[in-house]
């Protein structure tokens, strides 16, 4: 059908490249189908890599910001203290999602006791999940990550 976007929902399929998506978008399309398919690692994965994402848009306060305020010069009403998100761009995105996989990857690198070795495997796949968005969505970047 002409216009009808297919997204991968389980599988090898996360973060298969499509085409005019982002990759912010495609993380968020690939998460139900995730959920659906009880895929534990790439739910995990997906669901802290958009709160990254989301944490990464927030507007940083200044230290002067915090101090205390008279009350009677404070914002009143409702909105009034609301401000705009910051817009990332697909660059700022996959910086934060190549953050994320080597954060798992080195955590896992780290967990070499026994006792760990499921942890680490896990982590290990989640950064797979994470990698496999990021190779389809760098087009000659050259830098990618190894998933042991």
């Amino acid at each position: 059908m002409p216009g009808v976007m297919e997204i991968p929902l389980a599988g090898q399929g996360y973060g298969r490249r499509v085409t005019g998506m982002s990759l912010r978008l495609r993380l968020r399309h690939a998460l139900p189908g995730a959920m659906r398919a009880r895929d534990k690692a790439a739910v995990s994965a997906l669901r802290s890599t958009l709160a990254a994402l989301d944490n990464a848009e927030a507007v940083r306060v200044d230290a002067s910001e915090l101090r205390g305020v008279a009350l009677e010069t404070s914002p009143v009403g409702v909105g009034s203290t609301e401000v705009a998100r910051r817009e990332l761009s697909e660059a700022d995105v996959v910086s934060v999602v190549r953050g994320e996989a080597e954060e798992r990857l080195a955590a896992a690198a780290q967990l070499t006791a026994p006792a760990h070795a499921d942890r680490a495997a896990r982590l290990r796949e989640e950064a797979a999940v994470l990698l496999r968005f990021l190779n389809g969505s760098e087009a000659g970047d050259g830098a990618q990550l190894v998933c042991e």
